[in-house]
C-alpha cells in the first residue's frame, strides 16, 4: 500500500463524493432522484477501491475515508427514510447496528493500549453488509414489501460481520511489553 497521506487523489475524491450524495439524498424527496443517488453511491463505492488499486493510489487517508463516506451515506439515507415514515425506529436501528458496533469497537480498540497497534482493514462480511444496505435502500423505494425481510437479512449479516470483526481484532492484537 502506498503509505501516502495525500487527501486529494482520484480515489479519495470519488469516496468524498458520497458525502455530497448523502446531502443530496436528504434534500431530495423524489423517488427517481433518490434511486439515482443510491445507484451513484453504490457505483462510487465500487470505483474508489478499483481506481486506487489500478493506479496504485491506495493510502491511509483513503482507507479511512471510504468507510466513513459509506457510513455517512447510509446514515443519511436511513435517517431520511425514518423521517419520511418509510422505516420504523426499530428497522432504523437494525439497519445501522453494524455501523454503531464498528464505531464503538474502533473507539474501544483505540482506548485499550494493547489493541492500539492493530490495523483495521475492510472485511468481506462488512462489505457484504454495505452491499445489502444499499440494495435495501433501493428496495424501500422500489419494492417496499421486501423491506422487512431485507432488514432481517441485514440483522443476521450484521451480527455475523460484528463477530467477524471482533474475531479478526482479537487475532490481530499485538500486546505491548509491560
Amino acid at each position: 500500500m502506498n503509505r501516502s497521506t495525500r487527501l486529494w487523489n482520484v480515489p479519495n475524491v470519488i469516496s468524498s463524493s458520497r458525502v455530497a450524495l448523502a446531502v443530496a439524498f436528504v434534500l431530495v424527496n423524489d423517488t427517481p432522484a433518490r434511486i439515482v443517488l443510491i445507484a451513484v453511491a453504490a457505483l462510487t463505492d465500487f470505483l474508489d477501491g478499483l481506481v486506487a488499486r489500478l493506479s496504485d493510489q491506495r493510502s491511509v487517508v483513503g482507507a479511512l475515508l471510504d468507510p466513513i463516506a459509506d457510513r455517512l451515506f447510509v446514515l443519511a439515507a436511513v435517517s431520511a427514510y425514518l423521517f419520511n415514515g418509510l422505516l420504523t425506529t426499530g428497522q432504523y436501528f437494525i439497519f445501522i447496528s453494524r455501523d454503531i458496533a464498528t464505531a464503538v469497537g474502533f473507539i474501544v480498540a483505540r482506548i485499550i493500549p494493547w489493541l492500539r497497534p492493530v490495523t483495521f482493514r475492510a472485511r468481506l462480511l462488512g462489505k457484504a453488509v454495505t452491499v445489502l444496505q444499499l440494495a435495501t435502500l433501493m428496495a424501500v423505494l422500489l419494492q417496499p414489501s421486501a423491506t422487512p425481510w431485507l432488514i432481517v437479512a441485514i440483522a443476521i449479516l450484521s451480527a455475523m460481520s460484528i463477530f467477524d470483526y471482533t474475531l479478526a481484532l482479537w487475532r490481530a492484537r499485538v500486546r505491548s511489553p509491560a
